[in-house]
């Protein structure tokens, strides 16, 4: 299979995909040219991306924040809904200290947050 070589190529793929996805839905019978043709530019443009613009795990403390705002808590507020101190808290989302196993546990359940995030696997 052919690959994108550079970001001209890239940009045009992507001009080239926005002009596609009009002509193809669920409907589009497998062998249709343009159905065809998305499907290897997708998977071309895909390729390109992992390696030029990797999305990388966010990291807890970054997902702790944007979790506390969203819920509007303050560290106070998390720190009571998990059962902690509010220094501990603190440790926590600044980076300086991991939380425990149990802790880990509560936040995935109480702040609905992936396991792996939790644990930076």
């Amino acid at each position: 299979m052919a690959h994108i070589k550079n970001e001209t190529a890239y940009r045009v793929a992507l001009q080239r995909i926005d002009k596609l996805l009009p002509l193809v839905n669920d409907e589009t019978p497998t062998n249709d040219k343009n159905y065809i043709e998305l499907d290897i530019l997708s998977d071309m443009v895909e390729e390109y991306e992992e390696k030029h613009y990797p999305i990388q795990t966010p990291s807890l403390e970054d997902t702790l924040r944007l979790r506390m705002y969203e819920m509007g808590l303050t560290q106070a507020k998390l720190a009571e809904m998990l059962g902690i101190s509010c220094a501990r808290i603190s440790e926590i989302i600044s980076g300086k200290g991991e939380p425990s196993l149990k802790t880990c546990r509560e936040i995935s359940r109480k702040l609905d947050i992936d396991p792996a995030v939790v644990l930076g696997v």
